[in-house]
C-alpha cells in the first residue's frame, strides 16, 4: 500500500465544504483540518504508486474551493 500527505491551501469560506468532499473520496483514508501555511492534510491510501497522480488530479485538485496542493509520497518499506 502506498501512502501520500497532501497538504493543501483553501479558500477560507469554503473549508468546511472542501473538507466534507475530501471525507467522502475513495482514495483518501484520512483528511484533517490543520493550522499553519496549509488548511487540510489528506491522507492518500492507494495499492500502487501510479495510483496517487489520479487521486490527486481528479479527485482532489476538481474540488471548488482548493487553491492549491503540495504532496509528499511516501517510501514504501524496504523488505515488505
Amino acid at each position: 500500500m502506498i501512502k501520500a500527505f497532501v497538504l493543501i491551501v483553501v479558500d477560507p469560506a469554503k473549508t468546511i465544504d472542501v473538507f466534507a468532499k475530501l471525507s467522502a473520496v475513495d482514495g483518501i483514508a484520512e483528511v484533517y483540518q490543520v493550522m499553519g501555511p496549509y488548511d487540510i492534510v489528506a491522507v492518500v491510501e492507494v495499492p500502487t504508486l501510479t495510483d496517487v497522480p489520479a487521486v490527486i488530479s481528479k479527485h482532489i485538485r476538481a474540488v471548488d474551493g482548493i487553491e492549491s496542493t503540495t504532496t509528499c509520497v511516501t517510501f514504501p518499506e524496504a523488505g515488505v
